[in-house]
């Protein structure tokens, strides 16, 4: 019974091994100027997890700054229309943002609670989560009904690896074409124009 007990065990760690696996199965979806894409499906949602990453000619604490001007972030974040801080406490934010979204298409805002966490190994990783009840809806826009994500910023010598990875429900009507395109563009747009503002 041993040796059976063993197998059984054994076939219980590889499904769940395996299934673990299929979670998390990303697929490279754009590889350019240092920068790769990868998209993973999400069970129970029609809408793509995206993962960007790429390496910095910088610091941790200029990109820290980057990442903590909440106005100004604005600037490099993909579609971003306007973005204020609504509340910070801690090692703890929430901030709002409205997104440009191409006709017909009703423009979407969000509300993000941000946490930083400090690792021994001098690394910063900043989870997101959508807090759509946060803040009374804005007319015009529709709210995004939800956001899991993370950055991640490992200093690699004169370098700092940087993750930025996220999984949205738009909320509302999104056609195909658009949310297919966003999980690609949202991720390289954003990296791009941040590495530029982070190796200047």
């Amino acid at each position: 019974m041993g040796s059976l007990h063993r197998i059984a065990v054994l076939c219980g760690l590889t499904v769940l091994l395996v299934s673990t696996a299929q979670a998390e199965e990303w697929k490279t979806a754009k590889e350019e100027e240092g920068i790769k894409v990868s998209l993973s499906e999400v069970a129970g949602s029609q809408y793509k997890a995206y993962r960007g990453v790429t390496v910095m000619k910088t610091t941790m604490a200029k990109l820290r700054a980057l990442q903590e001007d909440v106005p100004g972030a604005c600037a490099w974040i993909h579609e971003c229309k306007t973005q204020k801080l609504l509340k910070h406490e801690g090692n703890q934010s929430w901030t709002y943002t409205q997104f440009n979204t191409p006709w017909p298409v009703t423009p979407r805002d969000s509300v993000l609670h941000v946490t930083t966490a400090e690792g021994a190994d001098g690394s910063l990783t900043r989870e997101l989560e959508g807090q759509p009840k946060y803040l009374a809806e804005e007319k015009g826009f529709v709210r995004v009904a939800q956001v899991k994500g993370f950055w991640k910023l490992v200093p690699k010598g004169d370098q700092v690896e940087v993750t930025y990875q996220a999984h949205t429900e738009p909320g509302g009507s999104v056609p195909s074409w658009l949310a297919n395109k966003f999980v690609v563009d949202a991720p390289f747009n954003t990296l791009k124009a941040l590495k530029e503002r982070a190796e200047k």
